[in-house]
């Protein structure tokens, strides 16, 4: 099955992949396969279809859409576990298996199965694998798979972010990373990035003045700006310069970005890090949360004011999760004009990672909690990025099933 699957997915378009995996599953024991990926703002997982525009129409008996919270195949997404189903015929087993891409969270699978043993166990989270590696590699290039995940249209600037970014998820034996935006449809001047380098990850944040299409172009030339710099090995002082020079040679000083950029050496755990104008980020650690991180600001890149950007260095702890995030987070408002604030923000994080959730899953509740506080309607961007060093010593290389814990319940 696994090796069919392969072969077939060089030249298969994302239409073809329900049918095929079908086919190729009911070889292989497995009599019925639905494939559900969630959506923009992980609120709903969504059937794969294979049906180009149509791809939400659901064959008959089947639901096109399943809400996150308070199902079963909702719980398998939030937990990274397999979980039984219930609606399983006399002589049937079924179970929900989450389609994880390494730790980035791509959807669910439900598989039927004639059998109950620990191979067919094995071939279910196998599958599952695979069919998230597939749909990751292809889904870049369909538009079928983008009005899938989109359940409300989204604007030209967010269209433009949304490519710009990396992942939302990253996780190997050194680094956890995750990241949210939001409004997911109308997001402008808001950015986020990371890149790995030998022992160093380097990670970055972007506000850029406005709430249109000009901001988001602006927060795209200092993301390019940013990793043309990094990509010749420049600094981090001189990475900020690079940007601010591009912005003034396009803008002439009409617009700007505040940012962070960082990078933390993971064999040390030494963060080195620069403020340009932005909040500075916050570290938690042991189950709370220390002040901010304190660092000289310099002006916001694309000003040309000429203030000195100062290099400021921390020395983190194994477990400390390092945390940066845009305005638009802690300063949402509600009907109460009441701020979300940075000491609800952070005790929201510290609270979820205590109940050992995911940090995908910590960052998704996060954004809806901020959503629900400011009535569903932000009236500025709100970005969090998130990333926990494990220490110095990298864990062992183990598989995406093994990682994430995928053991039927």
């Amino acid at each position: 099955m696994l090796e069919g699957l392969l072969a077939d997915s060089h030249l298969m378009p994302l239409e073809q992949l329900p049918a095929r995996v079908a086919e190729r599953a009911a070889g292989a024991g497995f009599p019925e396969l639905l494939i559900y990926v969630a959506d923009l703002q992980r609120r709903v997982l969504r059937l794969l279809t294979g049906r180009g525009p149509d791809a939400g129409r659901a064959p008959e008996g089947t639901e096109a859409e399943l809400r996150i919270e308070g199902t079963v195949p909702g719980r398998s997404y939030q937990s990274n576990q397999v979980l039984p189903d219930g609606s399983a015929e006399a002589g049937e087993y079924r179970w929900w298996v989450p389609l994880l891409d390494g730790v980035e969270r791509i959807g669910v699978l439900r598989v039927t199965a004639a059998t109950d043993d620990e191979r067919v166990r094995r071939d279910m989270v196998s599958l599952a694998s695979l069919i998230a590696l597939m749909l990751v590699s292809k889904r870049s290039h369909s538009d079928a798979f983008a009005r899938l995940t989109r359940t409300e249209p989204m604007n030209i600037a967010a269209e433009m972010q949304w490519h710009l970014m990396p992942p939302r998820t990253y996780a190997d034996g050194r680094v956890v990373i995750s990241a949210a935006m939001e409004p997911a449809y109308r997001i402008s001047g808001d950015a986020f990035d990371y890149a790995t380098t030998e022992s160093v990850v380097h990670l970055s944040i972007f506000d850029a003045m406005g709430h249109d299409t000009a901001a988001g172009l602006t927060a795209n030339l200092a993301m390019a700006a940013c990793r043309n710099f990094r990509r010749q090995n420049a600094g981090l002082v001189e990475i900020t310069e690079g940007i601010e020079q591009a912005l003034i040679e396009q803008y002439r000083q009409t617009r700007y970005v505040t940012g962070i950029l960082a990078d933390l050496d993971t064999r040390t755990g030494v963060l080195t890090w620069v403020n340009r104008g932005h909040h500075p980020p916050v570290i938690i650690r042991g189950g709370r949360w220390i002040s901010p991180l304190s660092c000289q600001p310099s002006h916001p890149m694309g000003t040309g004011l000429g203030l000195e950007t100062t290099l400021c260095r921390e020395q983190l702890e194994p477990g400390d999760r390092v945390v940066f995030y845009t305005d638009g987070i802690t300063e949402a408002r509600g009907e109460s004009d009441v701020e979300f604030g940075l000491d609800r923000f952070t005790d929201f994080l510290i609270r979820h990672h205590a109940d050992g959730l995911p940090a995908p899953e910590t960052l998704r509740r996060l954004v809806h909690a901020v959503l629900e506080h400011h009535d569903g309607h932000l009236q500025d961007d709100a970005t969090v990025l998130f990333c926990e060093w494990l220490g110095p010593t990298p864990a062992p290389a183990r598989g995406a099933a093994e990682l994430n814990g995928l053991t039927p319940s």
